[in-house]
């Protein structure tokens, strides 16, 4: 779902503003802030780029399909109302 080079690039970024002693800890901080991370924005109620470009998709041909169908009714009922005054 996230970029993983991303949310490398940030835990390292993170990681590289540490004083030196926090970083002499091992690579376990590093390890830890990722998680941090990747679990904060597990909590984010958010979709990849490829998704979203998947569901403006799925959507815009719901939109095409809708009109089409409002098209056909349109046609319909004015046939309908013809057909009514006919027999009148």
């Amino acid at each position: 779902m996230f970029d993983p080079k991303k949310l490398e690039q940030v835990a390292k970024q993170i990681q590289d503003a540490m004083p030196k002693p926090v970083k002499d800890l091992g690579n376990d901080v590093e390890q830890k802030v990722r998680q941090v991370i990747q679990a904060q924005l597990g909590k984010l109620d958010v979709v990849t780029r490829e998704e979203f470009d998947v569901q403006t998709q799925v959507l815009l041909r719901t939109r095409q399909k809708l009109t089409e169908l409002e098209q056909k009714l349109a046609a319909f009922e004015v046939k309908l109302n013809a057909d009514d005054n006919n027999k009148a």
